[in-house]
């Protein structure tokens, strides 16, 4: 209970700090609802559009997560791949490199423009895309890093290329795996919302803030603006509590007789 304090207090504190000032601000100053919306009028933005924002939340985190599924899916595939062979590693890490270094802004519009307007396949597409290239990386740099000698000792044991890299190598690579989710579940629910920008089905949390900007309702602007950010969150947060329970020491029983 100590450590949780420890840890969650001051974040909460420092979160409540910068919203009394916010709103102190914005009140004192008189600042205009088209510049800057204070907390409360956010506040009762989200409120009185809580549905339309849970559904416009549930569209994109749906994107996102299929997203994340199959470029972590994928990234893991592909990084197995460049391990076991040198020559596929070397192609695939000048792709994804080459992916990576491609703008979302960029490539949003071209994958509308490729498939149907009526579907939600570009944005898990560019979701995807955005995934694959950090736990890509993370995957083969834990993968690479497997004590030789464990390797040698499974090969003795005239162990296949498959048993080694299922029982020493992906063990020894959850670490770095970890790592690049942590980058990409994030990741991914920005992808997907920027996705959103560039026309298509207007049921996401991007839509929506473009729509309610061009109204000027700058209030519900930021509270969908709010929703992205709790989403965002969450995606975090399962990865982390995901890592604590593969983290969880295996205990051994011994009986004395």
């Amino acid at each position: 209970m100590t450590r949780i304090l420890k840890t969650g207090l001051p974040p909460v504190l420092f979160g409540v700090t910068m919203l009394a000032l916010w709103q102190l601000l914005t009140v004192a100053a008189g600042v205009p609802s088209f510049l800057l919306p204070s907390p409360s009028a956010i506040a009762d933005a989200f409120s009185s559009n809580f549905d339309a924002i849970a559904k416009a939340a549930v569209a994109t985190g749906t994107n996102a997560l299929i997203g994340l599924f199959v470029g972590a899916f994928l990234g893991i595939a592909a990084a197995m791949l460049a391990v076991r062979f040198e020559v596929v590693g070397g192609l695939l890490g000048a792709l994804s490199a080459g992916a990576a270094a491609v703008p979302i802004v960029a490539l949003a519009p071209l994958l509308n423009s490729m498939y149907s307007t009526t579907t939600d396949f570009p944005r898990r597409l560019v979701a995807a895309i955005v995934v694959f290239f950090p736990v890509f990386v993370s995957t083969v740099r834990g993968l690479r890093q497997v004590p030789q000698v464990q390797s040698d000792l499974m090969t003795a044991y005239a162990a296949t290329g498959w048993q080694i890299t299922r029982t020493v190598r992906l063990p020894a690579a959850l670490p770095h795996l970890f790592t690049g989710l942590r980058i990409a579940a994030p990741g991914a629910v920005i992808a997907a919302i920027i996705a959103e920008y560039f026309g298509g089905l207007q049921h996401g949390l991007g839509s929506r803030i473009t729509s309610a900007a061009a109204n000027t309702a700058y209030p519900r602007a930021w509270a969908y603006v709010t929703a992205a950010m709790i989403l965002g969150l969450l995606f975090l947060t399962a990865v982390l509590l995901l890592e604590q329970l593969t983290r969880r020491p295996r205990t051994t029983l011994w009986r004395s007789k």
